[in-house]
């Protein structure tokens, strides 16, 4: 520390640059890959780096996202930045892809017919708007007669939700408790932790 302010070191620095260059969250073992460090100091330089963030009051963060890590905006700021991508945001998910979505999320892998049994009705075009947008993919096969697809959730899914792993999705006792709650309670709540509306 010099005059009160955390001095970063080499690899702290490294994985800061690592991080903000990449496009998609970096692992632990891409990070260790890349800096020819251990997971330990990785991990030392991540709190170092967000230590160094918060003590010098930046609006920036590093969050595990899907499985990595990644540079954030801090959510004081959230209001600001989202004025960036007005006009820009990608088209909502309908209802029913967001439908289909969580029943393949909390049931993976599930076929098409698990899905529909569950939603009862058709989910064809769910499905494909879901596999266009790389929010779910085919898993495999189901080994009974037809062998119908496997659906799963994708990276892509656990990066747009803010999620670092499957562990992190609302359980069934948190969703009830929300399906009393009117839209805008359910905003505050921001059930998927994403500081988005």
């Amino acid at each position: 520390m010099k005059g009160g302010v955390l001095i970063l070191d080499r690899l702290a620095r490294e994985v800061e640059a690592l991080i903000f260059a990449s496009e998609r969250p970096l692992s632990i073992e891409q990070l260790c890959e890349y800096t020819g460090s251990g997971e330990d100091s990785i991990h030392q330089a991540l709190d170092r780096l967000n230590k160094s963030f918060l003590d010098q009051q930046h609006a920036l963060m590093i969050v595990e996202v899907a499985g990595g890590f990644r540079i954030a905006t801090d959510r004081e700021f959230g209001d600001v930045v989202s004025q960036l991508f007005e006009g820009r945001k990608p088209g909502k998910l309908s209802r029913a892809a967001l439908e289909t979505m969580a029943v393949i999320a909390y049931s993976q892998p599930c076929t098409r017919i698990a899905i529909e049994s569950i939603r009862g009705v058709n989910c064809d075009s769910a499905i494909r708007t879901l596999l266009e947008r790389d929010m779910i993919k085919i898993s495999g096969r189901m080994e009974t007669p037809g062998r119908p697809l496997l659906y799963s959730t994708t990276r892509a899914f656990l990066e747009y939700f803010g999620l670092s792993n499957l562990d992190h999705l609302p359980r069934f006792d948190e969703i009830e408790e929300l399906l009393g709650m009117s839209s805008s309670e359910l905003e505050e709540r921001d059930l998927f932790g994403t500081g988005e509306e």
